[in-house]
Protein backbone atom coordinates (compact mmCIF):
# COMPACT_ATOMS: atom_id res chain seq x y z
CA UNK A 1 0.00 0.00 0.00
CA UNK A 2 2.68 2.37 0.87
CA UNK A 3 4.78 1.00 -1.95
CA UNK A 4 1.57 2.38 -4.03
CA UNK A 5 1.26 5.90 -2.52
CA UNK A 6 4.95 6.37 -3.01
CA UNK A 7 4.86 5.15 -6.61
CA UNK A 8 1.91 7.35 -7.40
CA UNK A 9 3.58 10.46 -5.68
CA UNK A 10 6.46 10.09 -7.94
CA UNK A 11 4.24 10.06 -10.79
CA UNK A 12 2.40 12.85 -9.49
CA UNK A 13 5.47 15.24 -8.16
CA UNK A 14 8.04 16.09 -10.17
CA UNK A 15 11.50 17.37 -8.99
CA UNK A 16 10.56 20.80 -11.21
CA UNK A 17 7.71 21.02 -8.85
CA UNK A 18 9.91 20.27 -6.05
CA UNK A 19 12.09 23.30 -6.37
CA UNK A 20 9.27 25.06 -7.80
CA UNK A 21 8.53 24.82 -4.23
CA UNK A 22 11.48 25.62 -2.24
CA UNK A 23 11.86 28.97 -4.55
CA UNK A 24 8.50 30.10 -3.42
CA UNK A 25 9.15 29.37 0.08
CA UNK A 26 12.32 30.85 -0.14
CA UNK A 27 11.14 34.25 -1.61
CA UNK A 28 8.28 33.91 1.12
CA UNK A 29 10.61 33.64 3.63
CA UNK A 30 13.37 36.41 2.57
CA UNK A 31 10.33 38.58 2.44
CA UNK A 32 8.63 37.61 5.81
CA UNK A 33 12.43 38.58 7.32
CA UNK A 34 12.31 41.61 5.39
CA UNK A 35 8.83 43.35 7.04
CA UNK A 36 9.51 41.67 10.30
CA UNK A 37 9.23 44.72 13.18
CA UNK A 38 8.03 47.55 10.58
CA UNK A 39 5.40 48.79 9.64
CA UNK A 40 4.88 46.66 6.53
CA UNK A 41 3.33 43.66 9.19
CA UNK A 42 0.37 45.96 10.02
CA UNK A 43 -0.23 46.53 6.73
CA UNK A 44 -0.48 42.89 6.11
CA UNK A 45 -3.03 42.43 8.73
CA UNK A 46 -4.90 44.90 7.28
CA UNK A 47 -4.86 43.54 4.04
CA UNK A 48 -6.30 39.73 5.58
CA UNK A 49 -9.12 41.90 7.11
CA UNK A 50 -9.96 43.11 3.70
CA UNK A 51 -9.66 39.88 2.11
CA UNK A 52 -11.77 38.45 4.81
CA UNK A 53 -14.46 41.08 4.21
CA UNK A 54 -14.48 40.23 -0.26
CA UNK A 55 -15.32 36.72 0.32
CA UNK A 56 -17.77 37.55 3.51
CA UNK A 57 -19.79 39.98 1.13
CA UNK A 58 -19.88 37.61 -1.56
CA UNK A 59 -21.23 34.86 0.65
CA UNK A 60 -23.88 37.29 2.46
CA UNK A 61 -24.99 38.74 -0.73
CA UNK A 62 -23.38 42.66 0.17
CA UNK A 63 -23.30 43.78 -3.22
CA UNK A 64 -22.13 47.40 -3.27
CA UNK A 65 -19.02 46.52 -0.82
CA UNK A 66 -18.41 43.26 -2.87
CA UNK A 67 -18.37 45.76 -6.35
CA UNK A 68 -15.92 48.04 -4.39
CA UNK A 69 -13.85 45.36 -3.06
CA UNK A 70 -13.33 43.76 -6.78
CA UNK A 71 -12.47 47.12 -7.86
CA UNK A 72 -9.93 47.23 -5.23
CA UNK A 73 -8.62 43.65 -6.02
CA UNK A 74 -8.43 44.77 -9.44
CA UNK A 75 -5.38 47.70 -8.53
CA UNK A 76 -3.88 45.14 -5.84
CA UNK A 77 -0.69 45.02 -7.20
CA UNK A 78 -0.11 48.95 -7.84
CA UNK A 79 -1.91 48.93 -4.06
CA UNK A 80 0.76 47.09 -3.13
CA UNK A 81 3.91 48.95 -5.05
CA UNK A 82 2.67 52.35 -3.23
CA UNK A 83 1.59 51.23 0.11
CA UNK A 84 5.55 49.37 0.44
CA UNK A 85 7.36 51.49 -1.64
CA UNK A 86 9.98 51.67 1.05
CA UNK A 87 9.98 48.48 1.73
CA UNK A 88 10.73 47.63 -2.08
CA UNK A 89 13.26 50.38 -1.84
CA UNK A 90 14.87 48.47 0.67
CA UNK A 91 14.98 45.02 -0.84
CA UNK A 92 16.36 46.56 -4.29
CA UNK A 93 18.91 48.54 -2.56
CA UNK A 94 20.39 45.19 -0.50
CA UNK A 95 19.97 43.62 -4.61
CA UNK A 96 23.95 45.21 -5.01
CA UNK A 97 25.61 44.13 -1.91
CA UNK A 98 28.90 45.99 -0.38
CA UNK A 99 30.41 43.87 2.24
CA UNK A 100 31.17 45.05 5.68
CA UNK A 101 35.23 45.72 6.60
CA UNK A 102 35.81 43.72 2.93
CA UNK A 103 39.99 44.61 3.37
CA UNK A 104 40.05 43.44 6.98
CA UNK A 105 40.39 40.15 9.20
CA UNK A 106 38.11 39.03 11.67
CA UNK A 107 40.79 40.39 14.55
CA UNK A 108 40.55 43.68 12.97
CA UNK A 109 37.18 43.93 12.84
CA UNK A 110 36.64 43.02 16.88
CA UNK A 111 39.87 45.66 17.26
CA UNK A 112 37.61 48.16 15.75
CA UNK A 113 34.54 47.05 17.84
CA UNK A 114 36.99 48.05 20.58
CA UNK A 115 37.69 51.23 19.63
CA UNK A 116 34.06 51.75 18.58
CA UNK A 117 32.99 51.39 22.40
CA UNK A 118 35.83 52.97 23.50
CA UNK A 119 34.59 56.24 21.63
CA UNK A 120 31.12 56.03 22.29
CA UNK A 121 31.91 55.82 26.37
CA UNK A 122 34.26 59.06 26.16
CA UNK A 123 31.56 60.92 24.20
CA UNK A 124 28.53 59.78 26.92
CA UNK A 125 30.95 60.51 29.61
CA UNK A 126 31.98 64.15 28.24
CA UNK A 127 28.06 64.63 27.18
CA UNK A 128 29.31 65.11 23.45
CA UNK A 129 26.66 64.02 21.13
CA UNK A 130 27.67 61.59 18.43
CA UNK A 131 26.32 59.50 15.35
CA UNK A 132 29.10 56.49 14.30
CA UNK A 133 27.47 55.03 11.26
CA UNK A 134 28.76 51.29 10.04
CA UNK A 135 28.24 50.62 6.41
CA UNK A 136 27.38 47.12 6.11
CA UNK A 137 26.06 45.27 2.73
CA UNK A 138 23.80 48.31 1.54
CA UNK A 139 26.30 50.65 0.28
CA UNK A 140 26.23 54.23 1.57
CA UNK A 141 27.98 56.22 -1.07
CA UNK A 142 25.54 59.00 -1.52
CA UNK A 143 25.54 60.08 2.42
CA UNK A 144 29.50 59.53 2.28
CA UNK A 145 30.02 61.55 -0.78
CA UNK A 146 27.71 64.50 0.79
CA UNK A 147 30.31 64.33 3.37
CA UNK A 148 33.69 65.53 3.93
CA UNK A 149 36.36 63.20 3.17
CA UNK A 150 38.54 61.44 5.99
CA UNK A 151 39.49 57.95 4.99
CA UNK A 152 41.58 57.64 8.08
CA UNK A 153 41.60 54.46 10.42
CA UNK A 154 39.23 54.03 13.03
CA UNK A 155 40.59 55.19 16.64
CA UNK A 156 38.85 56.56 19.40
CA UNK A 157 40.87 59.55 19.78
CA UNK A 158 40.19 60.63 16.08
CA UNK A 159 36.20 59.61 16.94
CA UNK A 160 36.34 61.88 19.98
CA UNK A 161 38.22 64.91 18.20
CA UNK A 162 35.96 64.90 15.19
CA UNK A 163 32.78 65.12 17.41
CA UNK A 164 34.41 67.92 20.05
CA UNK A 165 31.52 70.59 19.91
CA UNK A 166 35.18 73.05 18.35
CA UNK A 167 35.23 70.62 15.29
CA UNK A 168 34.09 72.23 12.48
CA UNK A 169 33.27 68.76 11.61
CA UNK A 170 31.23 67.90 14.84
CA UNK A 171 27.54 68.12 12.99
CA UNK A 172 26.48 65.27 11.11
CA UNK A 173 27.48 61.38 11.59
CA UNK A 174 30.54 59.52 10.74
CA UNK A 175 30.41 56.66 8.17
CA UNK A 176 33.02 53.22 8.91
CA UNK A 177 33.43 51.76 5.43
CA UNK A 178 35.59 49.12 4.71
CA UNK A 179 37.29 49.53 8.39
CA UNK A 180 38.24 52.89 7.59
CA UNK A 181 36.56 56.41 8.45
CA UNK A 182 35.20 57.17 4.86
CA UNK A 183 33.57 60.33 5.87
CA UNK A 184 32.64 62.74 8.53
CA UNK A 185 29.89 65.76 8.91
CA UNK A 186 27.48 63.57 6.62
CA UNK A 187 23.74 63.85 6.71
CA UNK A 188 21.29 61.06 7.12
CA UNK A 189 17.15 61.27 6.50
CA UNK A 190 15.43 61.78 9.35
CA UNK A 191 12.67 59.22 10.33
CA UNK A 192 8.99 60.77 9.88
CA UNK A 193 7.58 57.21 11.66
CA UNK A 194 4.70 58.48 14.07
CA UNK A 195 5.46 55.86 16.35
CA UNK A 196 9.11 57.13 17.61
CA UNK A 197 9.03 58.24 20.84
CA UNK A 198 9.03 61.88 21.50
CA UNK A 199 11.91 61.91 23.43
CA UNK A 200 14.10 60.88 20.87
CA UNK A 201 15.83 63.95 19.45
CA UNK A 202 17.12 64.68 15.93
CA UNK A 203 20.06 61.94 16.18
CA UNK A 204 17.87 59.33 17.21
CA UNK A 205 15.53 59.77 14.72
CA UNK A 206 18.01 59.97 12.04
CA UNK A 207 19.49 56.53 12.67
CA UNK A 208 16.36 55.21 13.46
CA UNK A 209 15.25 56.76 9.51
CA UNK A 210 19.07 55.36 7.94
CA UNK A 211 18.53 52.00 9.38
CA UNK A 212 14.88 51.71 8.41
CA UNK A 213 16.43 52.42 4.30
CA UNK A 214 19.49 50.37 4.57
CA UNK A 215 21.15 47.55 6.80
CA UNK A 216 23.80 50.04 8.16
CA UNK A 217 24.53 49.92 12.42
CA UNK A 218 24.41 53.18 14.05
CA UNK A 219 25.81 54.05 17.55
CA UNK A 220 23.87 57.52 18.64
CA UNK A 221 25.39 59.30 21.77
CA UNK A 222 22.91 61.59 23.28
CA UNK A 223 23.94 64.80 24.27
CA UNK A 224 21.35 66.03 26.44
CA UNK A 225 21.32 62.31 28.66
CA UNK A 226 24.60 60.96 27.81
CA UNK A 227 23.41 57.98 27.01
CA UNK A 228 24.12 55.84 24.30
CA UNK A 229 22.00 53.87 21.98
CA UNK A 230 22.54 51.21 18.95
CA UNK A 231 20.05 51.33 16.15
CA UNK A 232 19.31 48.41 13.29
CA UNK A 233 16.55 47.04 11.09
CA UNK A 234 14.61 49.82 12.21
CA UNK A 235 14.98 49.43 16.05
CA UNK A 236 16.80 51.44 18.58
CA UNK A 237 18.35 49.39 21.77
CA UNK A 238 19.38 52.16 24.59
CA UNK A 239 20.84 52.59 27.86
CA UNK A 240 24.15 50.45 26.97
CA UNK A 241 27.84 50.84 28.92
CA UNK A 242 30.17 50.34 27.31
CA UNK A 243 30.20 46.69 28.01
CA UNK A 244 26.40 46.19 26.77
CA UNK A 245 27.05 48.37 23.57
CA UNK A 246 30.18 45.70 22.59
CA UNK A 247 28.09 42.77 22.76
CA UNK A 248 25.32 44.30 20.80
CA UNK A 249 27.86 45.28 18.08
CA UNK A 250 29.64 41.56 17.96
CA UNK A 251 26.48 39.77 18.05
CA UNK A 252 24.65 42.40 15.26
CA UNK A 253 28.01 42.26 13.34
CA UNK A 254 28.69 38.37 13.99
CA UNK A 255 31.73 38.60 15.47
CA UNK A 256 31.28 37.20 18.66
CA UNK A 257 32.54 33.84 17.49
CA UNK A 258 36.32 35.52 16.89
CA UNK A 259 36.13 37.53 20.77
CA UNK A 260 38.31 34.65 21.70
CA UNK A 261 40.94 34.80 18.95
CA UNK A 262 40.69 38.48 19.28
CA UNK A 263 41.75 38.10 23.10
CA UNK A 264 44.47 35.50 22.39
CA UNK A 265 46.21 37.59 19.76
CA UNK A 266 45.78 41.03 22.28
CA UNK A 267 47.54 38.84 24.82
CA UNK A 268 50.67 37.48 22.65
CA UNK A 269 51.08 40.88 21.07
CA UNK A 270 51.13 41.99 25.02
CA UNK A 271 53.67 39.33 25.48
CA UNK A 272 56.02 40.63 23.02
CA UNK A 273 56.13 44.37 24.04
CA UNK A 274 57.09 43.08 27.23
CA UNK A 275 59.74 40.80 26.33
CA UNK A 276 61.22 43.87 23.91
CA UNK A 277 60.88 46.33 26.48
CA UNK A 278 64.14 47.53 28.28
Amino acid sequence: MLGQFLQNLREIVRWHDLVDILIVSFIIYRVLLLIRGTRAVQMLTGFGIVLILYYASERLGFHTLHTILIEFFNNFILIIIIVFQEEIRKALAQVGRNPFFTSTNTIEEVAIVEELCTAAVVLARGRIGALIVIERETGLKNYIEAGTALDAKVTSDLIVSIFHPDSPIHDGAIIIRNARISSAGCLLPISRDPAIQKEFGTRHRAALGLTHETDAVVIVVSEERGEISLAHHGTMVRDLDGAKLRTQLLNVLGLRKYEARYQEELQRSREREENHAP
